[in-house]
């Protein structure tokens, strides 16, 4: 029996003044880590950010696989935003900011920032200037995202990054089979969403899907994202398909020093040996979440400033 659970911690980024450094990009950021309580464990197109054929595929091991790097594509997008940031401090004095709010010591919040079980997610949402929602988890942008012929102010950062990865690479998405394993608002439900406005037929696969393998080994593209590690089997796959992998799971490692490692949704040493191209993880989706977070505020204040 396969067991499919729902991966629904959102980004806790949020603008409030706390201790203050500055990102790669220019972009200044502030992080605010707040103790353990007693509760438990297209503006712009995504064209803007256009394909480059120069990408590398690096080679995955000795298997037919080639590894999407994230590491790469995101420091180039940092850089263009980089870029972006001192032409608007030139022209108006102004550097975007950034306000992250960690709740916690979670492993994965260190990765992903979840919000904790005992806090309201729709109330914590609804409180977000929609202005400022970078996240991208307003309702009124996620509404906004699922109705053709609207647009959102912001989309939720991970799909972005996900199909930014599948346009850098040039690979094709209009009338391709993709199935989204999990089915989150944070990350399955509105990259459905997102590959839908590509032109791309979708399944979704969750936890009360029945032969969820038979499904996905249908797919040219998989976008895993349910938070288990290693469920997705080179037997779920079809030989050739591109795999994003979005999930980040520690797993004890008692040959690491911090005494576990983090490792994906899919079973790399098998998909490798069956997909034409995978993320790896750590380095795939997770560098690009954070280069499309550090994109949505810049554009938040190019709005907010009115700077073309």
């Amino acid at each position: 029996m396969v067991v499919i659970s729902e991966c629904s911690a959102p980004t806790a980024s949020r603008f409030i003044p706390v201790s203050l450094r500055k990102d790669a990009a220019g972009v200044l950021v502030r992080r605010l880590s707040l103790p353990r309580r007693s509760w438990s464990s297209k503006v712009p197109s995504f064209r803007t950010l256009a394909v480059r054929a120069s990408t590398p595929l690096s080679v995955a091991s000795e298997a037919c696989a080639k590894v999407i790097d994230g590491k790469h594509v995101s420091k180039l997008i940092r850089d263009e935003i980089s870029a972006e940031v001192s032409r608007m401090k030139e022209a108006i004095g102004v550097v975007p900011g950034l306000a992250v709010i960690l709740v916690g010591d979670r492993k994965d919040s260190a990765t992903y920032l979840p919000l904790p079980s005992h806090m309201n997610e729709q109330s914590i949402l609804n409180a977000v200037s929609i202005m400022k929602d970078v996240d991208g988890f307003h309702p009124l942008n996620i509404g906004r995202l699922a109705m053709r012929g609207r647009e959102p102010l912001f989309v939720p950062c991970t799909p972005k990054g996900c199909i930014e990865l599948l346009h850098r690479y040039g690979i094709g998405i209009k009338g391709k089979r993709v199935v989204v394993i999990g089915r989150s608002n944070i990350v399955g439900m509105p990259a459905a969403l997102l590959l839908q406005r590509e032109d791309a037929t979708i399944s979704i696969v969750h936890s009360r899907t029945q032969n969820p393998e038979e499904i996905t080994r249908e797919a040219d593209i998989i976008i895993a994202a349910v938070g288990q590690a290693n469920m997705v089997r080179g037997t779920w796959i079809k030989p050739g398909a591109v795999i994003i992998d979005v999930g980040i799971n520690p797993v004890e490692d008692s040959k690491s020093s911090r005494g576990y490692k983090l490792v994906g949704d899919v079973c790399y040493e098998e998909a490798c040996k069956v997909a034409s191209a995978i993320t790896p993880v750590p380095g795939g989706v997770g560098p690009m979440t954070i280069a499309m977070l550090l994109s949505n505020t810049l554009t938040s204040a190019k709005r907010a400033h009115n700077f073309q």
